[in-house]
């Protein structure tokens, strides 16, 4: 039996059905973006500064970067087991590493530390990033040491 003309088989157009598809992976799409996003929401930041820390209720154990100024007269170094404080001028942390330090680790100078917290309240770095040069200081550290009054502008930046 043949179909009259103008008679379909279906109440789908072809373009209505083009139009259900690119609706659907649309819709696949921005699911998929908003549980990558929820999922990272912790670790878009760069990193955290010893007063985010102190305000924010970070997990024990949870992988995160903590960023500041190495307090001066606050490393102490046993072989390669290194213990100093990380500070923004309002709050400090104390971090441990065990390894070798960066050549341009020092005190006084912008580090950004990768590791997790400890029950004990330390931080304990997995891997430590000193600054590249003397001129250099990441904006949210000198963003965190303007707000606390620490800022040294004729030592940085």
């Amino acid at each position: 039996m043949t179909m009259p003309i103008g008679v379909r088989k279906s109440g789908w157009t072809r373009k209505q059905k083009r139009l259900a598809v690119i609706a659907g992976l649309a819709l696949v799409l921005a699911l998929a973006t908003t549980l990558v996003l929820v999922a990272l929401r912790d670790q878009i930041v760069f990193f955290h500064s010893p007063s985010d820390i102190m305000a924010r209720d970070i997990a024990i154990g949870q992988p995160i970067r903590l960023g500041g100024l190495v307090k001066d007269a606050s490393w102490v170094r046993d072989g390669q087991d290194n213990v100093f404080i990380v500070t923004d001028g309002a709050n400090d942390v104390t971090a441990r590493y065990v390894g070798l330090l960066p050549d341009l680790f020092r005190e006084g100078q912008g580090v950004v530390a990768e590791g997790s917290m400890g029950s004990d309240g330390q931080f304990t770095a997995t891997n430590v990033l000193a600054k590249h040069d003397e001129n250099y200081l990441p904006k949210e550290v000198v963003d965190a040491l303007k707000a606390s009054g620490e800022w040294r502008p004729e030592t940085a930046q």
